[in-house]
């Protein structure tokens, strides 16, 4: 049984650039949703330091970036 899901054209867009070529939408959606433990939780949350805030900003940035350059060259 399948379901149907409706996304923007630019969720899509950015969906098709982080897309491996040989998977489907639904691995990549599952891929993408991986559900994580309790203990992978609270393993992340040691990675807190001071200034994190504005490290995952930057990231954030950078990433948003790279996308917008990717989704540009196709």
């Amino acid at each position: 049984m399948s379901t149907s899901i409706r996304i923007s054209e630019e969720t899509k867009r950015k969906l098709e650039a982080i897309k491996r070529e040989d998977e489907t939408f639904d691995e990549l959606l599952d891929r993408l949703a991986v559900s994580h433990t309790e203990e992978d939780v609270h393993e992340m949350g040691g990675f807190a330091d001071e200034g994190i805030e504005e490290h995952m900003r930057q990231t954030r940035e950078e990433l948003n970036e790279s996308l917008e350059e990717h989704t540009q060259r196709q």
